[in-house]
């Protein structure tokens, strides 16, 4: 049971002004380098991301995008010493 709010027209107190601390629309806007390409994939897969877009409101292809590019990020990091190590003797091989 929540409490009823009492509206009243005494003075609120001191007031702070708040300097704008959002950005500009245009500095929301992300354009990406995109590449078009045409790819055949399983339609389970498919199936699956479209169910998955419509429960969360967006686009299945943006979300394969995203998934690839989660991908890509996660490989392309820096290797650890340990495993250029292993890759280097991997390569002796």
């Amino acid at each position: 049971m929540s409490a009823k709010i009492k509206y009243t027209d005494e003075p609120v107190g001191p007031l702070k002004v708040v300097s704008d601390f959002l950005p500009a629309p245009e500095e929301l806007v992300f354009k990406e380098d995109t590449v078009k390409v045409t790819i055949a994939l399983s339609k389970e897969s498919v199936e699956f991301f479209k169910h998955e877009a419509e429960k969360h409101h967006t686009q299945y292809q943006k979300m394969i995008r995203r998934l690839l590019d989660a991908y890509t990020l996660a490989h392309k990091r820096p290797l650890t010493k340990r495993s250029s190590r292993r890759r280097k003797r991997a390569a002796e091989r």
